[in-house]
């Protein structure tokens, strides 16, 4: 039943609340009551979650010619990124043969160190969408490699924002990991760990996975927590996250590796790409990388230095993000009620 009324949805998006002159999101968790006569664009834009829409009145005369763009934080490590960025997008584009897809880095100094180094120029987000238009692109469905909606996400967010009056139609689709089964909404959380599993190696009694994630500033940095209780549900409790530069620390997780009885561990990368923080930070022989600092607490360290990227299981589940972002541009604005926010 879940699963059926989550297709509908991305089918018809029969039940998206219109936010603002043709803004609409396609997974809205919340609408504005009936009682709400006159809402105001403040709380038009509060409830603008999921997959956003943006249509343009000025250019609705203008003929439909399509595009999608993918947008990703990158990496100098080019058979990481091979492997990962550029084979999600060819996935992507195998999905819509027959529409433009173009990839677009949000790290300008990677853009510029890969310019230098392979002579390769891979556009940012504004300078693809800059092309696009001078080719004549008037509908865009911008989507992300994005693992939470983070500071990157933000990024992405800002470049909808930024860039949607220049075209027909805008669309933005959201993160791998965005809903978490809140208000019968899908369970990304889930589906992504079971996803990510599918290269997780058997665990004996006194072995554990610990999977290095990021970390921000952003408060997205939540979703860390989120997914640790979702793996204990799902009963690996001897699979920790801990992050490179936000919360958990991999020195608040070594000693609960110690309070279990931990004595080898296989460090893994729940990042798009193998880049500098798998080779270097994770895996390094330096002292201060995480194979080192663990080896010396006493731990047996294995490291499996490949991106989420590589993960045919997990690739999957970004085409079906761009999927959604896609979907939402080719479907037809649906104007229904406004509801205030319930609970």
């Amino acid at each position: 039943m879940k699963q059926s009324w989550k297709k509908a949805i991305v089918a018809s998006m029969a039940c998206a609340a219109l936010l603002g002159v043709g803004v609409q999101t396609s997974y809205a968790s919340y609408q504005l009551n009936p009682e709400v006569k006159d809402a105001t664009p403040a709380l038009k834009r509060a409830a603008e979650i999921g997959v956003r829409v943006s249509e343009n009145p000025a250019m609705q005369n203008l003929p439909n010619k399509d595009a999608i763009l993918v947008m990703s934080f990158g990496t100098t490590f080019k058979n990481s990124r091979q492997a990962t960025i550029e084979k999600t997008v060819e996935d992507i584009q195998a999905a819509h043969p027959n529409t433009k897809v173009v990839m677009a880095f949000t790290s300008h100094i990677i853009v510029d160190r890969i310019k230098q180094k392979e002579g390769i120029t891979i556009p940012t987000p504004e300078q693809a969408l800059a092309e696009l238009k001078k080719e004549g692109y008037t509908r865009v469905a911008l989507t992300t490699l994005d693992v939470i909606p983070g500071m990157e996400y933000s990024y992405d967010s800002a470049i909808f924002e930024l860039y949607k009056n220049k075209f027909k139609k805008m669309t933005l689709g959201t993160s791998l990991v965005y809903w978490m089964g809140q208000e019968n909404q899908r369970d990304d959380v889930t589906e992504t760990l079971k996803a990510m599993s599918t290269e997780f190696p058997k665990l004996h009694k006194h072995e554990a996975i610990l999977l290095m994630e990021h970390g921000t500033p952003h408060p997205a940095n939540a979703y860390y927590a989120v997914m640790q209780e979702r793996l204990r549900e799902m009963g690996m409790d001897n699979v920790l996250i801990y992050t490179v530069e936000g919360w958990p620390s991999l020195e608040t997780i070594i000693p609960k590796l110690k309070e279990k009885g931990i004595k080898s561990v296989t460090l893994i990368p729940m990042m798009m790409v193998a880049g500098d923080h798998a080779n270097n930070d994770m895996a390094g022989a330096e002292p201060d990388s995480h194979k080192s600092i663990l080896e010396k607490a006493g731990f047996h360290v294995s490291t499996y230095i490949h991106g989420l990227g590589e993960n045919k299981a997990v690739r999957k589940l970004f085409v079906e993000r761009a999927n959604e972002s896609w979907n939402a541009l080719e479907t037809a604005a649906v104007k229904t009620k406004t509801h205030h926010m319930m609970k």
